[in-house]
């Protein structure tokens, strides 16, 4: 791992690069990847021990027939040279047997006495023979590395740790030993910042313009991102520049960071953005379903859609439990699944407000069950989410009625059993826990579990708030019952219990 804190500078990244030969870094996007990279180039060049250049592989991109991949790899190492000002050599491009490796070769030769760095970026976009010509020209050179005659140091940065690619171009077989991945002689990942990091970060500006933020603040931005450098940042940026006036030097509270994250999702900003193509992905939306249900599966860690997740830095393993990666994404996704359901639920034309302003939940989600009767079956036989298709509809449902009015606060994770869902409206808080019945369940001890964690999430949340249980039926057997048996509500102690 390499944190901020030992991102390396000056003759310690020049021990660095020159011990490591070929080395691979990989985070998932937007982690400051190409940044990280930029500043290492700096630090490089900076100084005579090396000449070091930058190159990104972003234009071989669906370039799968290996020839022309090379030609492309090697106008990219031109153009980005010559951005840099850094001499290439001329090679004929018609001859693209062993293009790169001579390509790398004369150039190592034409900055001499000086060593050669290359950082590749974008690798991850190769794919198949590209990928394998790739890596087996730097092999070849690997050897014979030295001054004057091969690069001394190559850096390989993508998402994903190389070898995952090869496995997968070789339809799913491992490198074995003398693989031309063999050449790699370190993997690290850049670490998310961490919250000592951030109020570093946001000191910078309060040196530089005398604007304060509260820990509080600071300890929202840390928990809505986990640490995910442009989550930071953009939170920061909106905060201080488009929820408050630009020169203002007034305190940054929550309140602002919370308007600003509220801002993002709305926006759908580009890196947001991506996310719902992403989501189209059948192994994503598998994955997806499987945390949002909060089922447990064994397989799901080991599947190929679990690593793909992991690559994009949409979920995470914390304490053991599959989840997504942090609580923006958790609402963006939330609301990129239910998006469309929203925009079909009609405007609520009955009275979901009591007379002192304060949401009449009780009313609400009476007014649910009779959604669910009306239109469930049909919705969710359209529904690419079916065994989260509870959860979803609730979400699709509130998120309709609240319509900004409120906020939702969401809790889901692979193997819990639940969806935990705090509804804040009017500076009170609503307490909804879901939990569903399977064929295999016992639908007296799966009240007794929800009325538990009901109470529990509850009391971490507002011990005097409302609460509901939520039991969706999923049996068979219960679907043939009338709809009257099925729409149930009682009362369990302080807790509501909804039956659909």
């Amino acid at each position: 791992m390499l944190p901020p804190e030992e991102r390396l500078v000056g003759a310690q990244l020049h021990r660095y690069i020159r011990d490591k030969l070929y080395w691979v870094l990989h985070a998932p996007r937007q982690t400051g990847k190409t940044t990280f990279l930029q500043s290492w180039l700096r630090e490089i060049n900076a100084g005579d021990e090396a000449v070091a250049c930058y190159v990104s592989l972003e234009d071989c991109q669906g370039v799968k027939e290996r020839a022309e991949a090379m030609r492309t790899m090697y106008r990219a190492i031109c153009n980005f040279a010559g951005y840099a000002k850094i001499p290439v050599p001329v090679i004929d491009e018609k001859n693209t047997e062993g293009l790169l490796q001579t390509t790398l070769g004369k150039w190592a030769q034409l900055v001499a006495p000086k060593p050669l760095v290359v950082l590749f970026d974008e690798t991850d976009v190769l794919e198949g023979e590209a990928l394998i010509s790739f890596l087996r020209q730097l092999r070849g050179g690997f050897a014979e590395r030295a001054v004057g005659i091969f690069p001394v140091s190559i850096a390989l940065v993508g998402m994903r740790d190389l070898k995952d690619y090869i496995t997968a171009s070789k339809g799913g077989i491992a490198p074995n030993p003398g693989s031309p991945f063999n050449i790699k002689a370190d993997s690290a990942v850049l670490s998310n910042f961490s919250k000592d990091d951030i109020t570093r970060l946001f000191a910078q500006r309060t040196q530089e313009t005398g604007q304060p933020i509260t820990e509080e603040a600071l300890d929202y931005v840390y928990d809505q991102s986990r640490g995910h450098p442009w989550i930071v940042n953009s939170l920061f940026m909106r905060a201080t520049m488009r929820i408050m006036d630009e020169d203002s030097r007034e305190t940054v509270a929550i309140e602002h960071i919370r308007k600003a994250r509220e801002q993002m999702i709305l926006a759908r900003e580009t890196h947001l953005e991506s996310l719902a193509v992403r989501m189209e992905d059948p192994r994503v939306r598998k994955v997806m379903e499987t945390i949002i249900s909060g089922e447990a599966d064994p397989a799901l860690v080991e599947g190929e859609g679990f690593r793909v997740c992991l690559d994009l830095g949409l979920v995470t393993i914390e304490n053991g439990t599959p989840m997504v990666a942090n609580p923006l994404y958790r609402e963006v996704i939330a609301r990129l699944i239910t998006y469309g359901t929203q925009l079909a639920i009609p405007a609520p034309e009955w009275q979901w407000k009591k007379a002192d302003g304060h949401l009449d939940m009780d009313a609400l989600l009476r007014e649910f069950q009779r959604f669910w009767r009306k239109n469930s079956e049909v919705w969710e036989q359209k529904s690419d989410y079916t065994e989260a298709f509870p959860h979803l509809l609730l979400m699709s449902f509130l998120q309709r009625i609240l319509n900004g009015g409120g906020r939702i606060e969401r809790e889901y994770a692979a193997g819990r059993g639940r969806m935990d869902l705090g509804v804040e409206y009017n500076k009170r808080w609503y307490i909804i826990e879901i939990k569903l019945v399977h064929s295999y369940d016992s639908p007296e001890e799966v009240k007794q579990e929800g009325l538990r964690q009901t109470a529990l999430y509850r009391d971490k949340t507002d011990g005097a708030a409302p609460a509901y249980l939520l039991i969706f039926d999923r049996r068979p057997r219960a679907k043939q019952k009338s709809w009257d048996e099925r729409l149930t509500w009682t009362n369990e102690g302080a807790i509501t219990v909804v039956g659909c």
